[in-house]
């Protein structure tokens, strides 16, 4: 498959969606000059053509395979994961303190997403590091952040974040995971976690797992949850008591091993109290609001790989005639809608991810606003981004055709990998039930105001103006609403609202000097149909919610 990295647009979205050049100005991220940055973007698509890029076939066909001495990884990849860690990829957003080029969060996003276009299962691997840091780094002892953070830092060592179990799924507060104290300060860890992203692998030399568990006498529900660091390995170089029972069979990410995982079969295996007892929750919420962004990211990295598959085949793929003459399909009227659906969609995605990712730097700067607006972004981030991902990556295959319909071309791994991000990291309902139900209410609705404030102060386009309109009537109708009728109205809302900012970014960046026909194009076309149907969803969003329950559930 063609892989090109989106180089220029990630450039041009930095430049006038992040503003990164603010960002920039302050002492704490004063390394992202420029020219550095040009230099990272430039050599980490250089990186992922060079390595990543080609194991993408290779993951999808052979992937991660279960041995009882662990997982071991398809041919190539643990080279290619070293190189990663030798190219110093993994350092990109990290503190100077650890070892980090001390960057910012959303240049780390760009690279991350240059990965995971060349080849997204594999990119998973770093992409769970970078939460473990974050956990780590806000919430860990200043002796675990010393040990820990470094080699995490440079990817010598993974993480994972260990929440499902097999009765929970995403109730965490039905957790049955044990913590049981040892009198020396670390705690005996015995239960099972399932679903565990890399939880097990050959490409680094260890694993430092991020567990949910309860401590004896804990309280019921998420109150009594605590956090503990569990590593593969012992300091002392000892493995310890964490088993791979099994890999999930996939639909897709075959190159990911999702894992299922069982601490203290023996009774050996020992844990570390990250932060304070029964303060689970809160630390790995700052893990799990970073992995929110990075799974809208692989919306992103979906949507970009497609459309490059696409628009090669279309070039290539001769059918029919026009003018007399023999035509490729990128020619008919109807590819050329679903080629720059795809195209619009994909811009709209990145500037909508890149956008929210920019406010964890402002946020991080001090800016209260930021942190506001970051909490009405996150689940539009990674809701709408993944959802954009999947229809992408599908009207990747019809422009394949039958021959999408295939393995050999490639174009069905692209849906088959995004499939699963609407659901993990909490599925796109439960993001938009956060958004009705907890961010509409913040600050008593100021941060929604605020929101539509700043999409109201720079919009021109009228059905932009309209959907920006709709939005405020209907948020402002939910945050009086009862719990039914929000929840019913919750994804339509969400939808509508996602589209509205980005239909904001798009626009932006077609009044910048410089902007190219293509951004352009993509914008007018945005603008011209994909605001107009969120605007259809105006009525779902008002509609009355008894209908959702008008049938009981033997009915169905």
């Amino acid at each position: 498959m063609p892989f090109a990295a989106a180089t220029a647009d990630q450039r041009f979205v930095l430049d006038h969606v992040v503003r990164l050049d603010e960002i920039a100005a302050a002492d704490r991220f004063a390394a992202a000059s420029p020219d550095v940055i040009e230099a990272v973007l430039d050599g980490v698509a250089q990186f992922a053509a060079g390595e990543w890029a080609p194991l993408l076939r290779t993951g999808d066909t052979i992937g991660a395979t279960w041995t009882p001495d662990g997982v071991k990884m398809p041919a190539g990849f643990p080279e290619a994961y070293r190189a990663y860690v030798e190219g110093g990829w993994g350092t990109i957003g990290v503190d100077e303190q650890w070892g980090g080029q001390g960057l910012p969060f959303v240049v780390q996003a760009a690279v991350l997403e240059t990965l995971g276009t060349a080849n997204m299962a594999f990119a998973l691997c770093p992409t769970l590091t970078v939460g473990a840091i974050e956990a780590l780094a806000h919430h860990g002892s200043p002796e675990q952040q010393a040990t820990y953070l470094p080699k995490l830092a440079t990817g010598e060592w993974t993480g994972t974040m260990n929440l499902t179990e097999p009765q929970a799924g995403s109730d965490v507060g039905a957790l049955r995971t044990t913590a049981t104290p040892r009198g020396d300060g670390t705690f005996a860890i015995e239960g099972t976690k399932i679903f565990i992203s890399f939880g097990d692998h050959d490409l680094a030399e260890n694993i430092v797992h991020l567990v949910l568990a309860r401590t004896p006498d804990a309280p019921a529900g998420t109150r009594g949850i605590s956090l503990f660091l569990v590593p593969k390995v012992r300091l002392d170089g000892t493995p310890n008591d964490v088993r791979v029972v099994s890999i999930e069979h996939k639909m897709g990410l075959h190159a990911s091993p999702t894992c299922v995982l069982s601490f203290g079969d023996n009774d050996e295996c020992l844990g570390e109290l990250i932060g304070p007892e029964f303060g689970g929750m809160r630390a790995m919420f700052t893990m799990m609001n970073n992995a929110r962004l990075n799974v809208g990211l692989q919306g992103v990295q979906s949507a970009e790989a497609a459309t490059q598959a696409a628009v090669a085949y279309a070039r290539d793929r001769v059918q029919g005639a026009r003018d007399g003459k023999a035509a490729a399909i990128i020619e008919h009227a109807d590819v050329r809608r679903m080629l720059l659906r795809m195209r619009a969609q994909t811009m709209a995605a990145r500037a909508l991810v890149y956008y929210a990712c920019g406010q964890v730097d402002r946020a991080t700067l001090g800016d209260a606003r930021a942190k506001e607006r970051l909490e009405i972004m996150t689940p539009l981030a990674k809701a709408h981004a993944t959802d954009i991902g999947n229809e992408v990556a599908s009207l990747g295959i019809q422009i394949h055709g039958g021959m999408g319909y295939v393995e050999e071309t490639g174009a069905a791994q692209f849906f088959r990998d995004a499939r699963i991000t609407p659901i993990y990291e909490g599925t796109n309902g439960i993001q938009a039930a956060d958004l009705v139900g907890r961010k509409l209410a913040l600050s008593n609705g100021g941060a929604f105001a605020d929101v539509i404030a700043d999409l109201r102060a720079e919009a021109q386009a009228p059905a932009l103006m309209r959907l920006i309109d709709a939005c405020e009537a209907v948020g402002r109708r939910l945050q009086g609403a009862n719990a039914d009728d929000r929840h019913a109205a919750s994804y339509p809302f969400l939808t509508m609202l996602s589209v509205a900012a980005c239909g904001w970014l798009m626009e932006r960046q077609t009044r910048v000097e410089g902007a190219d026909q293509v951004k352009k194009v993509a914008a007018a076309f945005y603008l011209d149909q994909i605001v107009p149907e969120a605007l259809g969803l105006e009525a779902a969003a008002n509609a009355d919610a008894s209908v959702l329950y008008a049938l009981p559930a033997e009915a169905f």
